[in-house]
């Protein structure tokens, strides 16, 4: 849903999308697309049209925007690690020190003291986000 937020798209390009967003080492099967792009129509978060080609072309509902929205957090990540995992397919691996900054950080949240409160649960969601998107953009 994410990627047809960006642009309508018909089934074929929005596999190509994803298999550009793995940097060409996944490509998901028409089988599972399809389907999938049908149960979001049915669920009226995707709508779609026929194309002069004769093609459906996927768009997304207003109730489509409503659920992205409120699940931009969850989907943020999804994207980020379809990009991250994009890179880990390549070869492209993190030194030791940051893998191991990794295990510290995921030891410290697994270890947070105290109650989780639905403040302190954002605060440490975009900490980790901003750590992503920061991350994500370095050269």
């Amino acid at each position: 849903m994410a990627l047809i937020e960006e642009q309508p798209r018909h089934g074929y390009e929005l596999i190509k999308a994803i298999e550009e967003l793995f940097g060409g080492a996944y490509a998901p099967s028409p089988g599972a697309v399809y389907p999938t792009l049908t149960m979001l129509e049915d669920e009226s978060l995707l709508s779609s049209a026929t194309d002069e080609g004769g093609k459906r072309v996927y768009s997304l509902t207003e109730a489509g925007q409503v659920w992205l929205d409120a699940n931009r957090t969850a989907v943020d990540g999804v994207m980020q690690r379809m990009r991250l995992a994009a890179r880990m397919l390549s070869g492209q691996v993190a030194p030791d020190a940051v893998r191991e900054a990794l295990h510290t950080l995921k030891q410290a949240v697994a270890m947070k003291p105290g109650e989780w409160s639905e403040d302190e649960t954002a605060r440490v969601v975009e900490l980790l986000m901003a750590a992503v998107r920061d991350i994500s953009r370095a050269g």
